[in-house]
């Protein structure tokens, strides 16, 4: 891939428990993680919820047009989300990549 841009405010945000997403969400999104993934590792990014699970790491994946960023979710071809976790791994930075 070339030509990536990523959009990103580089705000962090908390990851939280599964406890914290709604619970139609969990049955809709998340059922098939067991409870050891149920416990933490979600955020809210634009109105749609995720979990660290959903994320391929990227080392070298996508060559030098992502790098410093720790993950991938592809939504298409030519677009996905990015996130960075913080040194703590308690936050995660999250943009959005398009070509």
């Amino acid at each position: 891939m070339s030509d990536l841009t990523v959009k990103t405010n580089h705000q962090y945000r908390w990851l939280t428990m599964g406890a914290d997403v709604p619970t139609a969400i969990m049955a809709d999104q998340f059922a098939h993680l067991d409870d050891d993934e149920n416990l933490d590792g979600f955020f809210c990014y634009r109105g749609y919820w995720y979990h660290l699970s959903d994320f391929m790491r990227l080392e070298g994946a996508l060559g030098d047009d992502l790098a410093g960023w720790h993950g991938y979710h592809s939504d298409s071809v030519f677009s996905g989300v990015v996130i960075k976790l913080d040194r703590d791994g308690e936050k995660v930075a999250c943009g959005t990549y398009f070509s």
